[in-house]
């Protein structure tokens, strides 16, 4: 079975080295320690945290919507057109594009720095303010 060390989770969770290390000290997730000494983490047993930690997320208050997959982040790149634009967010690992109106980007003040919220929902990626 495929082991992972604490960097490498912690790439897939969306979150620090560190975070990953104060879970694993917490005892959140088990980890074993290879011939040199690394922590490592059992493929199945990080599969099954990466589910616990993907159903806490919602724990904060979400809005009402319909779509399910939705990638908090911080917006990067926001690109004004007279009628369009071009929002960027990074989420954890995911850079993520979505084209809206301009007037939608005014309104909910998106601008680089702003926590922000893509929703993807069959092709159309939907974008929440946080």
């Amino acid at each position: 079975m495929q082991s992972y060390t604490i960097g490498q989770a912690a790439r897939l969770l969306g979150v620090s080295p560190d975070t990953a290390r104060r879970w694993a000290d917490a005892g959140r997730v088990t980890t074993h320690r290879d011939e040199n000494g690394r922590r490592l983490i059992d493929g199945r047993d990080l599969a099954a945290f990466s589910v616990e930690v993907g159903q806490g997320a919602g724990d904060e208050e979400e809005p009402y919507t319909s779509a399910r997959n939705a990638f908090p982040g911080i917006v990067t790149a926001v690109k004004l057109g007279d009628v369009a634009a071009q929002v960027e967010i990074q989420a954890g690992p995911h850079r993520i594009v979505s084209l809206l109106t301009r007037e939608a980007v005014e309104e909910l003040g998106l601008e680089v720095g702003v926590q922000a919220t893509a929703r993807v929902k069959s092709t159309s990626v939907h974008i929440d303010r946080a």
